[in-house]
């Protein structure tokens, strides 16, 4: 695969059309087979970098972008010697390293690239030392971290300094691939452990399916009635008064949280036009705006909420984005961090970095 080629010109692509109508391939799209040879990975980077500063999006306010700036700079204080991040107790690190390195993704920095080039390139090393370390594809501790895992390998494929890096980072991500797929329910969805027989939640699916959509974004061999299973899991949890989805795939009950997630999911499953679609946003779209203040999950929620905004307009897009960002200025402590709900500091303060980068596009999972 020329996938290290495809993925310099998939963000060439979003950086040279910032201020332009987002664009994004479904999860089905296939890969641009034409891609330039010309175009370099360093120019590709300086690009990122020059376009950051001169984004002139309307949402990306000088506090937005100063928040995210002391959240990065406050990772940076807690990251470990090896490389990885934590809660700040020694757990979760697979999750939270995975989401630090796509923190700083979203201002089009990578490892070997950027500013903290450094300090990217130690937790690349670390989330690489992990992976060749087990023998069946499996990273971290639950499906919930192995899909953080996964998105990360993906998003960062291609974008990182070296031939030797993309071969490991390729060979990593295509067997965490394949654990998602050999793991998902009769059903369509998972749940915590990697087994078709562990059962399915809607929290877990959205987590984990993203990372299957990402996975075949960029070349990722993903079969299409894996994609299709997700869609008849997601009909069966969307509660059909309100258009919400439920926690379990019951059709009964809403949650909000899984709401955002179940809407994003099935956003990327190619059901745009769908009822269930068309249902799923306007619940989301009319939730008050007190969630923007306090709600269960509240990183959680709006991680995944701000994308299924984006992919369903323009005007979803307008309305939402003004109201998280500022909730979330107001809401950063002064050493840069966002409080913990349950996993600590560094995935809280992750999620809202990338909830706040929405604007900069760089990552291509999170366009439209």
């Amino acid at each position: 695969m020329m996938i290290a080629t495809i993925k310099k010109i998939t963000l060439l692509s979003i950086a040279c059309f910032l201020s332009a109508p987002m664009m994004v391939t479904d999860a089905s799209a296939e890969t641009d087979k034409t891609p330039d040879p010309n175009v370099t990975k360093i120019s590709t980077m300086k690009l990122a970098k020059k376009l950051v500063k001169e984004d002139g999006s309307p949402e990306m306010t000088e506090e937005a972008s100063k928040a995210i700036d002391n959240g990065l700079k406050y990772l940076l204080t807690i990251q470990q010697k090896n490389g990885s991040w934590n809660d700040g107790r020694g757990n979760f690190e697979m999750a939270s390293t995975s989401l630090a390195l796509m923190s700083f993704m979203v201002k089009g920095e990578f490892p070997g690239y950027g500013e903290n080039a450094e300090a990217l390139d130690r937790a690349k090393d670390w989330l690489l030392k992990q992976a060749k370390s087990v023998a069946d594809g499996y990273l971290g501790k639950s499906m919930y971290e192995h899909g953080l895992a996964t998105l990360a390998l993906s998003e960062m494929w291609g974008m990182t300094k070296g031939d030797k890096d993309d071969q490991d980072i390729q060979k990593a991500l295509e067997a965490a691939t394949s654990v998602i797929l050999r793991s998902q329910n009769v059903g369509g969805g998972w749940r915590y452990q990697p087994s078709p027989d562990a059962g399915q939640d809607t929290s877990v699916t959205v987590m984990v399916f993203i990372a299957l959509a990402s996975a075949r974004q960029a070349g990722i061999m993903v079969p299409d009635e894996a994609i299709q299973r997700v869609v008849s899991y997601l009909e069966g949890a969307q509660d059909q008064a309100s258009g919400g989805f439920s926690y379990a795939p019951t059709g009964k009950g809403v949650s909000v949280a899984c709401s955002g997630g179940g809407l994003y999911a099935a956003q990327l499953c190619g059901e745009r036009d769908s009822q269930m679609v068309k249902a799923a946003i306007n619940y989301v779209s009319n939730l008050p705006d007190s969630t923007f203040l306090k709600t269960g999950h509240y990183y959680y929620t709006h991680y995944y909420a701000i994308q299924a905004m984006v992919q369903s307009g323009d005007k979803e897009y307008a309305e939402w984005y003004p109201k998280i960002r500022d909730a979330l200025i107001d809401k950063q402590a002064k050493n840069g961090s966002w409080a913990p709900e349950r996993a600590g500091t560094a995935q809280a303060t992750t999620m809202a970095v990338l909830i706040l980068g929405t604007p900069h596009r760089f990552i291509p999972i999170y366009q439209r």
